[in-house]
């Protein structure tokens, strides 16, 4: 299934989901699709003009595919703010919580300009993420990747960025929304991965990602823009900041995740 099948079959229901076959990476799906399945949740009892300005997630555990149950719960709903807690369960298992604020924009005095996107290459120009079965994630025949910064994963990189360009594979025609976001964001591999030598599994404890508003409005074929950043890494964790813009160099999302990797 696309990831719009997906969107559509996924709004079409009240609390219980299927994960779709097709979407794993190792034993579990993949982040992007749950954390988009939970946002899709949140967002639904929120008002129209209360934009998502912060998603946490923290992954409790492996979310198998199968029928799982998504649940939500305002906190707390202000003028301008509203805080929503939600979760994915599987079985008796709590395997993903979340928390988003949404906003509604209002005037201020204070205005800092964001950083455009640096200059990569066109995506013509630059290398593709290859799929290797058993080495690379299923899920990534789902996306379309450029590397314009770093090295491909599992190369002994001593370079602490990775970068480039992602799309949809499907290329659909459907305008790009959060949920669409949260997907391409987290499509890219950690930045950890290229310092490896050899495959080694890895996975994301928690992910935030905070968006800029006015969010762009394009098509599922435009290509996104990415560069992610290795702050930190020792006995077996990382902190990777990183940054989504998009096809004209306006940045989109800020993101961070602390993932663990078993090498």
């Amino acid at each position: 299934m696309t990831f719009d099948q997906l969107l559509a079959e996924w709004r079409s229901y009240e609390s219980a989901q299927q994960v779709p076959a097709g979407w794993t990476q190792g034993r579990a799906t993949f982040g992007g699709l749950v954390a988009a399945m939970l946002y899709e949740k949140m967002a639904a009892h929120v008002d129209a003009d209360a934009s998502l300005r912060s998603l946490t997630i923290s992954f409790v555990g492996p979310v198998g595919a199968g029928p799982i149950e998504i649940s939500s719960n305002t906190l707390r709903a202000g003028r301008s703010v509203t805080q929503v807690e939600g979760h994915i369960r599987q079985g008796d298992s709590v395997l993903l919580a979340g928390l988003a604020s949404f906003g509604k924009g209002r005037e201020s005095n204070i205005g800092v300009a964001t950083d455009r996107a640096p200059a990569f290459k066109l995506p013509d120009e630059c290398e593709a993420l290859p799929y290797i079965p058993g080495v690379v994630p299923e899920f990534t025949q789902k996306f379309d990747y450029r590397i314009a910064r770093g090295q491909l994963p599992f190369s002994g990189s001593s370079d602490t960025h990775l970068g480039g360009w992602v799309r949809f594979k499907d290329g659909s025609d459907s305008e790009v929304t959060v949920a669409h976001l949260l997907a391409l964001i987290d499509a890219w591999p950690p930045a950890i991965l290229p310092m490896l030598t050899v495959p080694a599994p890895a996975s994301s404890l928690t992910w935030t990602v905070e968006f800029i508003e006015p969010l762009p409005q394009f098509g599922g074929d435009s290509w996104w823009q990415y560069l992610a950043e290795v702050e930190q890494a020792a006995d077996g964790y990382g902190v990777i900041q990183a940054r989504l813009w998009d096809v004209e160099g306006t940045l989109v999302a800020f993101t961070r995740q602390t993932v663990t990797v078993f090498d």
